[in-house]
This record gives structure tokens, sequence and C-alpha cells, in this order.
């Protein structure tokens, strides 16, 4: 019998319950309002499950990413008198829409413009469309697969239209149709803002990853206010980049002056370099000066015995009758 531990809102936990376990139909999930959607990695492209969830309370809906987070070596949990063999936590982390939805608004980029005002839904539409899994090109397996119900989903979350607003332009043709497009420059502003809030001192001291990365390259060190503003900047893109296309994460980098950093980094590298090479040759060294005591210790060794078979030899010549070496000095 499986087992599943989580610390989620009811209904939302029963839905993965049910998806885990096979157990609750689509009607039911449904009728629910949640259902796991399988979409392309912002960064990657991988097929991914995300889960948008409604907060009617609070008036406001989210999209949860799962992530599996699986030992190296085998692992269990151990609930209460039962083992459960399978070790894996699954864990549900909430994602900007915005990062999901920049590589759906790619996929509908003319090459010869910026393109048309269009409906939300037409343009989540037609990337649906390209973005969705052909059974022709792709294996036919549910984990490599995009439908274009997933992406057509999104459409419907008041979330992703309000993350629409930071990444197009917009118009509004009357107070029930809104017409968009997507803006280069308006998801670089967005992402610089949140770089710039993701470098802010604050921050940055409670991330202990960051934290350690700045003082292993030397940046909080007294008089390097500088580089040190511009290190929180470099991680603060590094941590956007995870959920970025590659293209617009090197267009992120290079609207920031990362000039001073590389040269300070470049040095760093080089003078790391050259103490690990100083390393080495002291260890080869060493380790030839141990080899030549080794061998001339063993030459000692050869010598000794060979002299020790020659006076072993002596000793059992016949010296009878033979005058001895001190008669020779004698005074006569």
């Amino acid at each position: 019998m499986a087992c599943h531990v989580g610390v989620l809102p009811v209904d939302l936990l029963q839905t993965i319950y049910g998806q885990l376990g096979g157990t609750e139909s689509k009607e039911t999930e449904q009728s629910a309002g949640l259902r796991f959607l399988r979409l392309p990695h912002p960064r990657t492209g991988v097929p991914s499950l995300y889960l948008p969830y409604e907060m009617p309370q609070e008036g406001k809906s989210l999209i949860l990413e799962l992530q599996a987070v699986s030992p190296p070596n085998q692992r269990s949990w151990f609930m209460s008198n039962e083992v459960v063999e399978d070790g894996k936590l699954l864990m549900m982390i909430p994602v900007d829409p915005a990062f999901l939805l920049i590589p759906i608004l790619q996929a509908n980029l003319p090459t010869d413009g910026p393109g048309n005002f269009r409906p939300l839904e037409d343009i989540i539409e037609e990337a649906a469309n390209k973005l969705a899994s052909s059974p022709t090109t792709t294996p036919k397996s549910a984990d490599s697969m995009i439908s274009s119900e997933d992406i057509m989903f999104l459409s419907n979350l008041a979330c992703i239209q309000a993350a629409m607003r930071r990444v197009c332009e917009y118009k509004e043709i009357t107070p029930e149709i809104m017409v968009y497009r997507y803006s280069s420059e308006r998801v670089q502003s967005y992402l610089r803002t949140k770089v710039a809030r993701l470098s802010h001192q604050d921050v940055c001291e409670i991330s202990r990853t960051m934290t350690r990365g700045l003082a292993k390259d030397g940046l909080l060190e007294d008089g390097k206010d500088e580089l040190l503003t511009a290190g929180r900047l470099r991680y603060a893109c590094d941590l956007v980049s995870q959920y970025l296309p590659r293209d617009v994460y090197d267009q992120l980098l290079s609207s920031y002056d990362f000039a001073a950093l590389n040269a300070y980094m470049k040095v760093l590298k080089e003078e790391s370099m050259a103490l690990a090479a100083v390393n080495m040759n002291a260890v080869e060294a060493r380790e030839s000066k141990d080899s030549g005591d080794t061998k001339d210790a063993g030459n000692d060794k050869k010598r000794k015995a060979k002299s020790s078979t020659g006076v072993e030899k002596l000793k059992k010549a016949n010296i009878k009758g033979m005058a001895k070496l001190s008669s020779f000095f004698q005074k006569k």
C-alpha cells in the first residue's frame, strides 16, 4: 500500500495523492479545479509537471512546480510502524508564471517584426499548436509529451493574465477585451527588477550559498564594495537564469557591466592556478627525492653486500706461513 506525507492544503494534497496513486478520475480532478500540467521547462524545454492552484480566500492564483529529490543511494521513510520503501522527496515550489510564458510567447515571434497585438487566447492557442509534441516525431510516452490542452489551460489562470502585462505590451480595446504583443524590452526590464531584489544585501545574507560564494572569492573583504555589488548582481543573474532560455539570459547579462568583476576573477583564477602549479611541483620534487633516496639506499645495500662477500672469502683464505702486514713496518 502506497504511503504519502505532505504539508499542503487538503484539496491540493488529495489531488496529488490521486495522481500518485492513480485513484482520482479526470472528472473529479477537474471538478476540484486542480490538474497537473505538463509544460516545457523555461530553461531546458524538457516536459515538466506544474500544478496551478487557486486561492479564493486571497483572490489570487499561483503555479507550483513539482520537483522530485531522489537520494543518490537507496533510502526509505519510517512512518510510525511502517517503512516506506521509496525515499524520494516530492517538493512543490512556486514558480513565477512570467518564466513559463517567455518561451511560450517566443514560439509565436515573427521573423519580420514585432508582430501584431492579439488576444491572450489566440496567442496561447497558436503557441500550443507549435509546442505540443507530435506523435510522429516524439516517443509515445506520457512523460515525454506535451499536449496542447495543457498549454491552452494557462489562459484561464489569473496569474498568467497578470504576468502577460509584465512581459508584453498591451492595449485595452474594451473593458472585456485586452490584446498583447511580446516585448523583449519589457521582459528585460522585469528581469532586472527581479535581479535588483535578489541582489539586495538583506536578501543575499539569507542565502548561505551566495554568502559562501562571495566569501570564497574574497569579495567580503574591506575595500571591495564595488566588486561586492557586482558579485551579488552576478549571483542574482545566475539564480534567475535557472528559469530562462539561453538567449534571454545572455541578453540579461549583457545589460550589466561586469568588466571589473571579470578582470578580478581572472586574476584570482590565475593566482589559484599558479599556486596549484607550485604545489604540484613541490609534490613532484618530494616524490623524486624520495625515489632517489630509496635508490641510493638500495645501492648502499648492494655495495655492502659485495664487500661482505669479499671479506668472507679472505677469511677463508689459507694464510699459514705468511708474514703479517705489520712486520713490514718494524725497525730493522
